[in-house]
């Protein structure tokens, strides 16, 4: 297995760090064909909770799966895959558990952007040793909404977050400005290709503005054994998360342990 410990420097510094060709071809294949095998067999069938859409009745439009590993054998053993928890294990600093697998989608023509975030705004985790892998399913690009990171904004902690209007992610950064936009660095990614980031790590993506290409991503989330959830923000953050579904119309139990990965950058 491959040692990870000469990106841990620059995910320290920067609280992201991107690796070309994370997954090998073989296992990205065995990936992707499952995920496509996800989307169009198991995907239909799930509950509003575990499955979101750009629009409602409009199976084209799937935007975001959740709990992955609890409706699919496949995605419940490839929570534990050796290669990402050595990864996740390596750059956190310490053993560490990963939430459920999740897939996000821009399709294309999909005029939201996802707004800027951090990560443990969603987690409610302390301390926040907390890494989100996120590889590319499709080809991304500018064109069809890449993750943009700030350096160094994991060593700031928490910015304030409000209620947005994009389904998924439901908090978005209020401050965020000029001076942070022009920081943000756009990563274009191949399949197979990572990104990872800190759970502090500011991060958004653009919208997708290509009219035939959609924008696949599967990610999980690592939270080292250190890592106490804070249950009454997350009480207060679920209560919230609850509010913005039913203003969406959607049926959710409550139980969505989050709205993002990590996020969006996704």
């Amino acid at each position: 297995m491959e040692s990870y410990e000469h990106y841990k420097s620059a995910y320290d510094r920067d609280g992201f760090v991107q690796i070309t060709g994370f997954l090998p071809p073989e296992e990205f294949e065995v990936l992707a064909e499952n995920v496509a095998r996800y989307v169009r067999d198991v995907a239909p069938a799930l509950p509003e909770g575990d499955s979101f859409y750009q629009e409602k009745g409009k199976p084209e439009t799937l935007k975001q799966l959740q709990h992955m590993g609890t409706h699919d054998p496949f995605f419940a053993e490839y929570a534990s895959n050796e290669r990402w928890t050595v990864l996740a294990e390596t750059l956190i600093g310490e053993p560490a558990s990963t939430m459920q697998p999740e897939w996000f989608n821009k399709p294309p023509n999909t005029v939201h952007p996802t707004p800027p975030h951090q990560d443990n705004y969603y987690f409610k985790l302390d301390p926040c040793n907390v890494a989100s892998i996120w590889v590319a399913v499709d080809p991304i690009d500018q064109e069809n909404g890449c993750l943009r990171y700030i350096p160094g904004s994991h060593l700031s902690g928490v910015r304030p977050h409000g209620r947005t209007d994009v389904l998924g992610f439901s908090q978005g950064i209020t401050d965020y400005g000029p001076e942070d936009e022009a920081k943000g660095v756009a990563f274009s990614l191949n399949p197979g290709d990572a990104l990872i980031h800190h759970g502090w790590t500011i991060h958004r993506a653009d919208p997708n503005t290509s009219t035939t290409r959609h924008r696949q991503a599967f990610a999980m989330v690592f939270q080292g054994e250190s890592c106490k959830e804070n249950e009454e923000a997350r009480k207060d953050y679920s209560e919230n998360l609850q509010e913005q579904h039913k203003e969406f119309g959607l049926e959710t139990s409550g139980q969505v342990y989050m709205d993002t990965p990590g996020g969006d950058a996704e």
